[in-house]
C-alpha cells in the first residue's frame, strides 16, 4: 500500500491498517519539492531514502505495526537526542553512543535498540520503558496527523521484536486528533512545537507567576529549548505546555523564537503570505454558517462569495470562479457530494481547491469525499483559525496548480 496524503489522509491509513491486523512498517515522507515523492519510486521503504546528499533532507517518519497495533513510531533523527530528554524526566544522564546495541540499531528504530539496551540493563524499569515508548509515539503521531502534504508507504514483514508494549491506534489517534485541532487555538502566539522558547522579561515573570513555577522557568528557558523539549523533560504531553506557555507569552514575559529553516517546513509567515486578496465561496444552507465564514474571511482580507441554495450556487460559481470553494455536504435537493462531482466534471474547477464541510467526521464520509474530487473536509464546529489555516493551506497550494495547467495549456 502506497500513495499519496492529498488521496488519503493518515487517520484513514491507520484505520486501514488496525482493521486489517497488519504488521510491518508505515513510512512517511514530508513533501519536499527538490526531491521525487517517494509515491514515484519504484523501492522499499528504508533510512537510506532520507540520506540523499543531493538535497535537503525532507521529514520523514516510521510507525511500526503487529496485528494492526503501534509497536513503536519515531522519526529519520539517529542523533538519540529525543532519548536523551526522556531520560532526564527520569534523571538519567548517560553517554548513550558508548553502549553496544542489539542488531536492532541497523534497522529504522535506533532509539528502539538504545530503550531495550537500557532496559536490560536494568537502567530502565519495565514501567518507565513504556511511558518512554507511549510518548514517542504520542509525540510522533502528533506530527503525522498535522501532515496534510507528503507520500507514505506501507509494507508489511516481520515486526519490530521485541516488543515491549502494544498500543491501539483508534484510541490514540482520537485523543491526538482532538489536541492537533486544541493546539491550533494557541495559533498566532504559539505555532511550532519546535520553536526555541526564551525570557523575553524576567521581572514579569516572576511578578505574575509563583515564585517556584517562575523559577523553573528561568532554568529552562535558556532560547535554546523548544516547546517540545520541555514537554519531554516535564514528561507532558505538548498541548498541556503549550498551554501552560500561553499566558506567559500573550504578556510577553516570554518570547518564542522561529527555528532555523531547514528547507523541509513551511513556515507560518510562508502560509499567511500574499493569498488574501482571493475570492473565496461558501455554500450552505445554513445561513448563519455562511454569515460567520464572511465574517471571519473578510476580517482577514478576502472576497467572499455566500449562498445557502445549492443549485443557484452551481450558476453563481461558474459566474464568479472562485480561488476556493466551501461547500456543506448535506443540503437538500442537491447534496455537496453531487455539487463537488458536477463541479470537477468542468475544467474550469479541475483545480480549485474544494472544501467539504461536515459536522460528521467519519471514515466513511471522507472516503467518499475523495472519490467525488473534495480536496479536503472541515468539520464542523470550527474555530476561526481552522477555517484560516485550511484556506491558507489550499489557495497556496492552488495557486500553484493553476500556475501549471496554465504552462501546460501553452
Amino acid at each position: 500500500m502506497q500513495g499519496n496524503l492529498s488521496e488519503i489522509d493518515i487517520r484513514s491509513i491507520l484505520q486501514l491498517i488496525e482493521l486489517g491486523q497488519r504488521t510491518g512498517e508505515l513510512f512517511v515522507e514530508a513533501y519536499n519539492h527538490s526531491q521525487l515523492r517517494i509515491a514515484d519510486r519504484d523501492i522499499a521503504p528504508s533510512f537510506a531514502l532520507c540520506q540523499s546528499s543531493l538535497y535537503p533532507q525532507p521529514q520523514c517518519w516510521f510507525v511500526f505495526f503487529l496485528n494492526g497495533q503501534i509497536v513503536y513510531a519515531t522519526d529519520r533523527d539517529r542523533s538519540l537526542s529525543r532519548l536523551r530528554d526522556y531520560l532526564k524526566c527520569y534523571q538519567i544522564e548517560l553517554d548513550l553512543e558508548q553502549i553496544t546495541v542489539s542488531t536492532l540499531a541497523t534497522h529504522n528504530a535506533l532509539e528502539y535498540a538504545y530503550l531495550w539496551t537500557l532496559l536490560e540493563e536494568r537502567i530502565l524499569t519495565p514501567a518507565q520503558a513504556r511511558t518512554i515508548i507511549h510518548n514517542i509515539v504520542h509525540e510522533t503521531l502528533f506530527d503525522l496527523l498535522s501532515l496534510h502534504q507528503g507520500s507514505f508507504i506501507f509494507e508489511q514483514g516481520t515486526a519490530l521484536a521485541p516488543h515491549l508494549t502494544t498500543l491501539e491506534s483508534s484510541s490514540l489517534v482520537t485523543d491526538i486528533m482532538q489536541q492537533v485541532q486544541e493546539w491550533k487555538q494557541l495559533y498566532p502566539h504559539i505555532q511550532s512545537p519546535d520553536r526555541q522558547i526564551a525570557i523575553a522579561n524576567v521581572k514579569g515573570l516572576r511578578q505574575g507567576l509563583p515564585a517556584a513555577t517562575a523559577s523553573r522557568l528561568e532554568r529552562w528557558l535558556d532560547g535554546k529549548t523548544s516547546l517540545r523539549q520541555l514537554a519531554r523533560y516535564l514528561n507532558r504531553d505538548i498541548l498541556t505546555v503549550g498551554r501552560a506557555v500561553y499566558p506567559c507569552v500573550k504578556h510577553g514575559w516570554i518570547q518564542i523564537h522561529a527555528p532555523k529553516s531547514t528547507g523541509s517546513v513551511t513556515s507560518n509567515s510562508q502560509l499567511f503570505g500574499s493569498t488574501q486578496t482571493a475570492a473565496i465561496a461558501c455554500i450552505d444552507d445554513a445561513i448563519t454558517i455562511c454569515k460567520t465564514v464572511e465574517t471571519i474571511l473578510q476580517q482577514q482580507g478576502y472576497t467572499t462569495i455566500s449562498c445557502s441554495d445549492p443549485l443557484e450556487a452551481f450558476t453563481l460559481l461558474f459566474h464568479r470562479s472562485p480561488d476556493l470553494i466551501l461547500c456543506d455536504i448535506a443540503m437538500p435537493v442537491l447534496n455537496g457530494y453531487d455539487l463537488c462531482a458536477m463541479l470537477r466534471h468542468s475544467s474550469t474547477f479541475r483545480q480549485t481547491p474544494i472544501v467539504m464541510l461536515t459536522s460528521q467526521d467519519g471514515f466513511i464520509d471522507r472516503v467518499r469525499a475523495r472519490m467525488v474530487g473534495a480536496t479536503d473536509y472541515l468539520t464542523k464546529p470550527f474555530t476561526n483559525s481552522e477555517l484560516l489555516m485550511l484556506v491558507e493551506k489550499h489557495l497556496k497550494k492552488g495557486v500553484g496548480n493553476r500556475e501549471l495547467a496554465a504552462r501546460n495549456r501553452e
